[in-house]
């Protein structure tokens, strides 16, 4: 009994499981690994790969559709690392030549600027990682315990109204931690934003480290471009906005700021205890950290006092999907901005794209975080052509709010820890909502997720549906849990649980209920965020139903632990 008692108290935890398999190894340094499996088929690939290292490469086990309920498939997604979203035709066409042959004819655009494909066997890996090598992008640090896609504006170095281009900080930095065996293992995922523009549509405010440009004018009268930092923010399943140091970094300190809090987060053993509580938001959710001591910490480490913050211009909850066409500061030059509705986007749909932009263009191109596709410097004298060829194609330049507003995760078509579907149930949704209400007019965030990680930002929508499971006569069926009044910017707000979810088949209708309510109850000029913030969750559950309705429970989660593998924003 004794011993049987010793060994259940030696027995490894997840986290410590995981922590001794990176310490054995750095995976981006055993690439020939992948290359020997991929000539051995997928039965020689050790668990230690599977559950972990294939993640040092963009590369996870792909779900067999039913989701957290199901199990892994011989196949792989593989997400591929677009810093700042910046693209040229020639990597598109890539992405879309590799889409074809082995992803099934299509991608999807994250959050964060990266493209993802589906359905890669292992005997195909090594061409999908040389040809992209080819192009000049990488999968690497795409997933992981390391620094993930660093994201910018996607108009960086073109938007009229930018306080600077911050896109070769981007590039820098990830020059600085990516493959760099000082930061291979972090205690987890590790998200950074660094922007030049005045209305933050890269969201700073939900990263790790959120860098946004302000300037300052010397008692001389110059005038100093530097950058705010936040540090600590994310999403998942607690949600926590960055903290903001009382710091103005110049631009020639921003890689050793990014460096140093990359090195705190790196040596904090205290978040390598539970894979749960793992990320740099812990510091100060569980662990007392205050601004000021880390703030304090990251100067002992640069040896040198930052200098005190500078006032800042936070903006509003403005729309930030930049679909259309809108000048550059560039006189006399464009970009357009195609709505890639939930971010999925076919190998036909990338060659026209890189086609146009090659042809209007000078072929450079944008991933945005609201899952769209920017074509830049386009000539005036060009745009009517332009736009006669746009469309005679699928892609669109405009669309309704509900097109453009809609986000979707992976959801259970390929993800293991999703509870529902989410990409079909978003396009049917829109459509729905469409045919509902035609005369909708006002922008509309509406963001699905397949479960609570929020790898679809529910947090910060208008609307938010979180993916869940119903009993509808006796059947198990995908349902969503409402969350309302999400916002970023100046007055940033997490949604809020109203107490009440719904089969999917029923949310189109209840969100018609809710919409007419506020097209008509609204005050002069009130958006939709705003709406909800000065309404009960009783008065708003009453809107979507129809009727007074006592609140639901928050849905459980019914697998496991929601942070077991790498979900979650």
């Amino acid at each position: 009994m004794g011993d049987l008692r010793s060994k259940e108290t030696n027995k490894e935890t997840k986290a410590a499981r995981i922590e001794r398999l990176k310490a054995e190894k750095n995976p981006w340094e055993h690439l020939e690994e992948i290359l020997r499996f991929a000539e051995q088929g997928h039965e020689a690939i050790p668990r230690e790969w599977l559950e972990t290292y294939f993640r040092w490469w963009g590369v996870y086990t792909q779900g067999d559709g039913r989701g957290v309920f199901g199990g892994a498939t011989p196949y792989f997604m593989v997400r591929i690392r677009i810093p700042n979203g910046v693209l040229v035709s020639p990597q598109l066409r890539a992405i879309a030549d590799l889409a074809e042959r082995y992803a099934r004819g299509f991608g999807d655009i994250t959050v964060r600027q990266n493209i993802q494909l589906h359905w890669v066997r292992i005997e195909d890996m090594p061409e999908v990682l040389l040809r992209l090598f080819r192009v000049g992008l990488t999968t690497m640090g795409a997933c992981g315990d390391d620094t993930r896609n660093i994201t910018g504006c996607p108009l960086a170095g073109v938007d009229r109204d930018e306080i600077c281009d911050a896109s070769p900080l981007v590039l820098q930095a990830t020059r600085l931690l990516v493959g760099n065996e000082a930061f291979y293992n972090l205690p987890r995922k590790f998200k950074i934003c660094i922007t030049g523009c005045r209305v933050w549509c890269s969201y700073p405010e939900i990263n790790d480290i959120g860098l946004t440009a302000v300037e300052r004018v010397s008692a001389g009268g110059e005038r100093e471009i530097g950058f705010s930092v936040r540090v600590g923010g994310g999403l998942s399943t607690a949600p926590h906005f960055g903290v903001r140091l009382n710091a103005f970094v110049r631009w020639s300190q921003v890689l050793p700021v990014v460096r140093g809090i990359a090195e705190i987060f790196r040596d904090s053993d205290v978040l390598r205890q539970d894979r749960a509580k793992a990320r740099l938001k812990f510091l100060f959710l569980e662990h007392g950290w205050t601004a000021e001591r880390f703030q304090e910490e990251l100067e002992r480490r640069l040896g040198v006092r930052l200098d005190p913050a500078v006032e800042e211009d936070p903006p509003e909850h403005v729309y930030r999907d930049h679909v259309g066409i809108h000048p550059q500061k560039q006189e006399g030059y464009y970009y357009a901005g195609f709505a890639i509705l939930r971010g999925r986007i076919t190998a036909e749909q990338m060659r026209r794209a890189a086609e146009l932009a090659e042809r209007y263009g000078d072929g450079q191109l944008r991933t945005t975080n609201m899952q769209n596709l920017v074509i830049l410097n386009i000539p005036k004298e060009r745009l009517s052509a332009f736009r006669r060829e746009v469309e005679r194609t699928d892609l669109r330049l405009e669309a309704s709010p509900f097109w453009r507003g809609a986000i979707a995760c992976t959801g259970t078509e390929f993800c293991k820890l999703a509870i529902a579907e989410t990409k079909a149930f978003a396009r049917w949704l829109v459509e729905e909502l469409e045919r509902r209400l035609p005369e909708f007019r006002e922008p509309l965030k509406i963001n699905v997720n397949g479960c609570p990680n929020s790898c679809g930002q529910h947090w910060i929508a208008d609307i938010g549906l979180q993916g869940c499971k119903m009993k509808v006569g006796g059947e198990l069926v995908d349902a969503f849990d409402i969350l309302l009044g999400g916002a970023v910017g100046r007055r940033a707000t997490f949604t809020r649980r109203v107490g009440l979810k719904v089969p999917a088949s029923e949310v189109p209708q209840v969100l018609e209920r809710l919409l007419r309510e506020y097209w008509r109850r609204r005050r002069p000029g009130e958006r939709f965020h705003e709406f909800c913030w000065r309404h009960s969750e009783a008065e708003l559950r009453a809107m979507l139903v129809g009727e007074e309705v006592e609140a639901m429970a928050a849905p459980l989660w019914p697998g496991p632990p929601p942070h077991g593998v790498e979900g979650g924003w």
